[in-house]
């Protein structure tokens, strides 16, 4: 996804720091984003859309990985299994570790 928003942002002839300044963001975040050692969160996400002018599914092509597919299938399993209960603690640690990785 990095190449792509960095290839586009240079078509318009934005540098990282203009591009930055109109997604309200850091020009370190911007670099991160681009040398792929970042993934942009929802909100910065869409702005970088809005604002390169281009389709979500343009930017994300070849980064979602269809590799994982079973794992995600077997933790999908694992989770039908839970009570309502053990999801929301799940979510819940999930939640906090997260945070934590941030």
């Amino acid at each position: 996804m990095g190449d792509r928003i960095k290839e586009t942002r240079k078509k318009k002839g934005l540098t990282q720091e203009q591009l930055a300044e109109k997604v309200d963001i850091t020009l370190e975040y911007i670099s991160q984003i681009e040398r792929g050692l970042k993934m942009p969160n929802m909100q910065v996400f869409i702005k970088l859309v809005e604002v390169l002018d281009v389709s979500a599914d343009y930017l994300l092509r070849d980064s979602v990985s269809t590799r994982n597919l079973y794992g995600d299938k077997q933790i999908g399993l694992k989770l039908e299994r839970l009570t309502p209960k053990q999801r929301v603690a799940l979510e819940a640690l999930m939640d906090t570790y997260i945070e934590y990785l941030d």
